[in-house]
């Protein structure tokens, strides 16, 4: 089939290089000039790194270099898709500088798309052009759109020389040099900012309405935080729908040992960074971050609130923003008002589709603007639409390649799905436990933290390509390890070969594979 995929960051390459190997003619659309998404040179903000180390932010079969640090700058994580796309010889698929400004369905799965030329060396800014698909894949990513408070007194503000952005436009530290900096949000991202600005300018708020659990890189200095949070037992910490394995034990008569393992993590923080001291211990106990969200810590941000080089005004917010005697201010919800020539915003983005119909979006939300996605992946009553990142996750590369097999399973109609109904009931009680799970802080039905691992072995059940169980066992106490799934790609591509075996719905599917050792594993006894 010929197959459009809007975005390419992440999900979008992932999904260009498994529908390529699959035999599908692809083309992959964004904006900006390089591939990459939200690590794109357009959208980095000064001292951005990963979140998860290298080894658990890589695709299955594209390990990042060896030279990389455990969390790779944002240049380091664009440069290693770059690499990708040429590794998996992608160039030609690309189209960069091109904004997808509409794409429709014309019937019998297939849609077009209207595009507009963004403007480059060899091109002509505004050019529009019209092409067919026989599919479309939705990848733009649910980082794409920043969000930017409206803030009251707007025009009076920027008139007293003051400046308003949100902190992916915020692109050189030196900007801020000698300026009095807000930045708003209590994110990796803000605290990222803060550290960044804090060695230039000539102070540093940070407006935290809300203060966030912050796990250290290395617990104690000495562990490795991925081998507590990143593993099949830390992800079982939290109850999912529904409870397997060992997770029984850990929400039954385990639930006193699970409920210390968490809070232990956050003690741990509280006494390393010194949060007592610095009045930043967040409400609640640890255990509730999956209500809400976790961070990194930002290497020098708890050292730059001790040092004075940044200050956090906690659980406050901008009333307003307006001309001062000396320039321009940011009013806070207590009245205070701060000198404000730069306020940078971290505070989260819009999830939307704007580029497709009114009637198409009536059917992909449910009544509150929840994303209604069977697998996170697949819309209801929406014939050739597919998504592919709308499952941000501690393992997003992972969970991201995933569902591009899932996708291509399903254009050679190798995946047994259930009835429409049956999807749609699937859908609700899954959007109705994330609703409890993370008090409605899903990000419109898009984000699964904490349970990264159970959508991929959702994803691959479906498909009878899920790993061996020794390895999956082996992810309990260690890292969960992408390059455990190398082997799941080629597996179904042989599937997906003319006259190769297919499973039968509800069938085991075939023997699984042992990642580590590369030998046939035997299955488990279902009983």
């Amino acid at each position: 089939m010929r197959i459009a995929i809007i975005g390419a960051g992440f999900a979008g390459l992932a999904t260009a290089k498994v529908l390529t190997q699959a035999g599908h003619e692809v083309r992959v659309f964004d904006r900006s000039p390089d591939v990459g998404g939200v690590w794109s040179r357009t959208r980095r903000y000064p001292g951005v790194t990963t979140q998860s180390p290298k080894a658990q932010y890589s695709l299955s079969d594209f390990p990042m270099p060896k030279s990389y640090p455990q969390w790779p700058s944002g240049a380091q994580v664009q440069a290693y898709l770059a690499a990708y796309v040429a590794e998996f010889g992608l160039e030609s698929a690309l189209r960069l500088r091109t904004e997808v400004t509409a794409a429709r369905p014309v019937g019998d799965g297939r849609w077009m798309l209207e595009t507009r030329d963004a403007g480059g060396a060899e091109s002509v800014e505004g050019a529009e052009s019209v092409e067919e698909f026989d599919r479309l894949v939705v990848a733009n990513g649910v980082f794409c759109e920043p969000l930017v408070p409206a803030f009251a007194g707007l025009e009076e503000f920027t008139a007293a020389g003051g400046r308003l952005r949100a902190a992916t436009e915020f692109h050189d530290a030196e900007e801020a040099r000698g300026k009095h900096v807000l930045v708003v949000g209590y994110g990796k991202s803000a605290c990222d900012v803060a550290v960044a600005v804090s060695g230039v300018a000539a102070g540093t708020d940070v407006i935290a309405r809300q203060l966030l659990w912050k796990v250290p890189r290395k617990i104690g200095g000495i562990v490795n935080f991925k081998l507590l949070l990143l593993t099949r037992l830390g992800e079982g910490l939290f109850r999912y729908l529904r409870l397997r394995g060992f997770e029984k034990f850990l929400h039954g008569p385990g639930d006193g040992l699970r409920r210390r393992m968490i809070n232990f993590v956050g003690s741990v923080s509280v006494r390393q960074f010194g949060l007592a001291k610095l009045g930043l211990v967040p409400a609640g106990r640890m255990e509730d971050i999956v209500r809400g969200a976790i961070g990194l810590a930002s290497e020098g941000f708890f050292e730059g609130v001790a040092d004075g080089s940044i200050t956090v005004h906690r659980d406050r917010t901008i009333t307003r923003l307006l001309a001062g005697h000396d320039g321009p201010v940011a009013e806070l919800n207590d009245g205070s008002r701060h000198r404000a020539d730069l306020v940078l915003c971290a505070t989260g983005f819009t999830q939307g589709v704007p580029f497709l119909p009114q009637e198409t979006r009536r059917r992909l939300f449910d009544e509150r603007g929840n994303f209604m996605l069977y697998r996170q992946i697949l819309p209801l009553g929406v014939p050739g639409l597919y998504f592919n990142g709308y499952n941000s996750s501690f393992f997003s590369p992972l969970n991201a390649e995933m569902a591009a097999l899932w996708i291509a399973a399903d254009l050679a109609e190798a995946v047994a799905l259930p009835g429409p109904e049956a999807m749609r009931r699937a859908v609700v009680e899954q959007l109705a436990f994330m609703d409890e799970a993370t008090d409605t802080h899903h990000c419109r039905g898009t984000k699964i933290i904490p349970f990264s691992m159970h959508n991929v072995d959702e994803v691959l059940g479906d498909l009878d390509l899920n790993i061996g169980a020794t390895v999956r066992a082996s992810h309990w106490l260690g890292a969960v390890d992408p390059a455990a799934y190398r082997r799941v790609t080629p597996s179904l591509l042989r599937r997906l070969t003319p006259g190769g075996p297919r499973p039968e719905p509800g069938s085991n599917g075939p023997t699984p594979v042992d990642s580590f050792s590369g030998k046939e594993e035997v299955p488990l006894d279902p009983r």
